[in-house]
């Protein structure tokens, strides 16, 4: 039995699918003003979340990271809920496939004609960089 009080039980979904659910000793996540460090019994939040990692050290020590393009950070003293419209298991993200999406979000940038075109392609590429960033850091926590 899993003791509630030196875990909290984590979610991670996506639009798709749930792509993490377990216990959890400490987990962290790119809230709107910085990094957001949850323990168990942590009070309860509602918040909005960049893109970038969450890291999830798990109940035996060892970490999950989960890259998320931004969403919705619901904090209880023994659950949290992270919802994503995407949301990729550090193990699943390739950076060839995310370089060559950037190179595609540059390009439409480049070639934007109004506001709303330049600022859909700032968000993809903000989004694009994220992703990279939280690869390299999975990558080198392995």
């Amino acid at each position: 039995m899993v003791d509630s009080t030196h875990t909290i039980h984590v979610d991670v979904v996506s639009a798709e699918e749930s792509i993490f659910s377990g216990e959890a000793r400490f987990v962290a996540l790119p809230g709107e003003a910085g990094e957001l460090g949850i323990f168990p019994r942590h009070t309860p939040l509602i918040t909005r979340i960049r893109p970038g990692s969450v890291r999830i050290e798990m109940a035996d020590g060892s970490e999950e990271f989960v890259f998320v393009a931004g969403g919705i950070l619901e904090v209880q003293p023994t659950c949290v809920t992270v919802l994503s419209d995407t949301a990729i298991r550090g193990k699943d993200l390739d950076e060839d496939k995310a370089r060559t999406a950037r190179a595609a979000a540059e390009e439409a940038l480049r070639n934007a004609k109004g506001d709303i075109d330049i600022a859909r392609a700032q968000s993809e590429l903000a989004v694009l960089a994220a992703q990279i960033q939280a690869l390299r850091r999975y990558r080198d926590k392995k």
